[in-house]
């Protein structure tokens, strides 16, 4: 039987791919050293070269100034997301950094350039912790010309414009109040106006510019509950909608009269296109998920970062003009080209109030029955799709015969705004409910073993895999929390400053309720936790302190509970280093084999559920 590490991709990608102005080239962040370091790959294919990286520090952001002859990019120190900007030569040299003063979270700008390369253009919190800026930086000189944010917003994601008057902004207040600010550059004394505010509250995240700066592309739900892809005339100061589907578009862009999106669909990324408004017609692509794009200057091709269940992420090259797919990587591990992989069947499970329950469902080849994994997505605003998850962990566990629920419950994306703002204020509620029917359901399948039932999730994830843990009466036969908060209000004490007006929002105000949020914090119910249980935590993690995991860990010791313990000194929220998140799935992989398969001779035989 194949070992964990047999199914581990090749390499992994941040979610970031930058083409070169001329389109020959495709710059994107890999951890194929063992670390995410910046490469750079022909896009007629060839060898990947490293361009820059440190032993330290991850690379997350990537862009290439108007020449090309350069690139800058973002980076943080052991996941801990205080970002810091530097620039190098094409071919690896000169590497220097931009930044200057404390760390903090410096986040680049989209199209961060103005035509010249001299201004650079990103956000900070460098000023206030706990207000993040808006900064044009003169690169020759050094000056900072410095935006500051209205109270209660958050900018975020800049462009300017490709004539480099305008300066576009997101004001960030929740996943579902995002506003879009622009500040015109010519005026020495201009602020940054919000465009949208006549539009009422909603998602408004701009894109791509028109390329003689007339306006811009982006992403909003302003006509539904789901995200749809539009035009903003400047002049007109109007909003035309470019494709409005009954689901989300997630990923746009642009030129010389193409436009290229990717709709969410059920969990599957659907790519579509069109030339000054008449469809074109796209190549097969694998069914996946896409989360990167970007259209080549002269639209004959786009570059996008595609994962699936049966592959892992890779770069692969959508050529328009000849109507082909290939992939630019291949980064499939040794079991694939032994065994078929197990591809997740869609389905839905009634919940609460007559609402049903997305949910992807994983069948181990064989009759079973089978003991199952609920698997919980972070988020809680994220969702859970079809790709080769967790480092190959789904298929090591499928291989072994473990099937995996992983449902995507009130909160989760995908499913239109409603949905997703129902578990606002409500952590350990709704949410917890939709998880109670999803192992409800799997009692209605002759194939699974509900009596040997665990569960597992990261951040949210781990919180709420924590609460089934604590609150919902089943004889669990594990848990596993990475990263996983277990007290809501000193979560929402110690949030990042800038993140005080979303954490109000989506969680609480800890200062109105303390109550609500103790009662609903997996450590109040400590005392009904009896599952072997394995916490998995970065030291550095800025967004879940180490605190939230040593409070359930020392409560559920001193009762004498079984407790696996790992703390990772050099890493943040998630893993950066693949060496630690290789030992760490490995880790997963033989705590889950060894209480759901290898110990089962004391399992009862039937499980009432309550």
């Amino acid at each position: 039987m194949p070992e964990y590490l047999d199914f581990v991709p090749q390499q992994r990608f941040q979610p970031t791919l930058a083409l070169s102005p001329d389109g020959q080239l495709v710059a994107y962040s890999s951890h194929v050293s063992g670390h995410y370091d910046l490469w750079v790959v022909p896009v007629v294919g060839g060898e990947p070269r490293r361009v820059a990286g440190f032993d330290d520090r991850t690379v997350r952001q990537i862009a290439w100034t108007p020449c090309g002859e350069r690139l800058v990019f973002t980076a943080d120190e052991n996941g801990d997301e205080q970002f810091r900007l530097y620039l190098v030569a094409s071919d690896g040299s000169g590497l220097t950094e931009v930044s200057s003063g404390p760390d903090c979270q410096r986040v680049l700008a989209t199209s961060p350039f103005d035509p010249t390369g001299r201004f650079l253009a990103y956000t900070a919190n460098d000023r206030d912790p706990a207000a993040q800026d808006l900064i044009v930086h003169d690169l020759q000189t050094g000056e900072l010309r410095r935006f500051t944010p209205p109270d209660g917003v958050a900018f975020e994601a800049v462009s300017l414009s490709p004539d480099g008057r305008w300066l576009l902004a997101t004001g960030f207040r929740s996943n579902t109040d995002i506003a879009i600010y622009l500040t015109d550059l010519s005026d020495p004394d201009a602020e940054p106006v919000c465009l949208t505010s006549a539009l009422g509250e909603g998602v408004f995240e701009p894109g791509v510019w028109a390329p003689d700066a007339s306006g811009f592309h982006l992403l909003t739900d302003h006509w539904s509950e789901f995200t749809a892809a539009a035009f903003y005339d400047l002049a007109a100061r109007s909003l035309q909608a470019i494709a409005r589907p009954n689901w989300d578009v997630e990923v746009l862009d642009a030129a010389t009269g193409v436009r290229i999106w990717s709709v969410n669909e059920g969990g599957s990324s659907r790519l579509h296109a069109d030339r000054n408004g008449s469809p074109i017609p796209l190549p097969d692509i694998p069914p996946g998920v896409i989360s990167a794009l970007s259209l080549a200057p002269d639209a004959s091709f786009a570059i996008i970062l595609i994962n699936s269940a049966a592959r892992p992420a890779e770069i692969a090259v959508v050529n328009l003009a000849r109507h082909e797919f290939r992939y630019l990587t291949d980064t499939r591990p040794p079991a694939l080209h032994v065994i078929d992989p197990v591809a997740p069947e869609l389905i839905t499970y009634p919940a609460r109030d007559g609402r049903d329950v997305h949910a992807l469902l994983y069948r181990p080849d064989g009759p079973g029955p089978h003991p199952v994994l609920l698997f919980i997505h972070g988020g809680p605003e994220s969702q859970e799709r079809p790709i080769y998850a967790r480092s190959g962990l789904y298929q090591h566990l499928l291989h072994q015969g473990i099937a995996i629920l992983a449902p995507n419950f009130a909160g989760s994306t995908g499913y239109g705004t409603a949905h997703q703002k129902l578990i606002y204020c409500d952590w350990g509620g709704i949410d917890l409910d939709d998880l109670d029917h999803g192992v409800q359901y799997l009692h209605t399948l002759d194939w699974t073993d509900a009596n040997r039932l665990a569960v597992m999730g990261s951040s949210y994830g781990g919180f709420a895999a924590l609460s089934c843990l604590a609150r919902l009466p089943y004889p669990w036969a594990a848990g596993v929390s990475m990263c996983g908060p277990s007290n809501l209000l000193t979560l929402a004490k110690a949030s990042p400053p800038t993140w005080k007006t979303f954490v109000a929002t989506v969680l609480g105000d800890p200062d109105t309720r303390a109550e609500q949020l103790l009662q609903r914090s997996p450590v109040t119910y400590a005392d009904n936790i009896t599952a072997p249980l394995f916490v998995l935590q970065g030291a550095h993690d800025p967004r879940v302190p180490q605190a939230e995991s040593d409070q359930i860990v020392a409560r559920l010791r001193e009762r004498g509970v079984q407790v696996r313990y790992d703390i990772y000194p050099d890493e943040g929220h998630g893993f950066t280093n693949r060496a630690n998140e290789l030992t760490a799935y490995e880790a997963i992989s033989t705590f889950l084999h060894t209480h759901l398969i290898a110990t089962t001779a004391d399992r009862p035989e039937a499980l009432q559920v309550g």
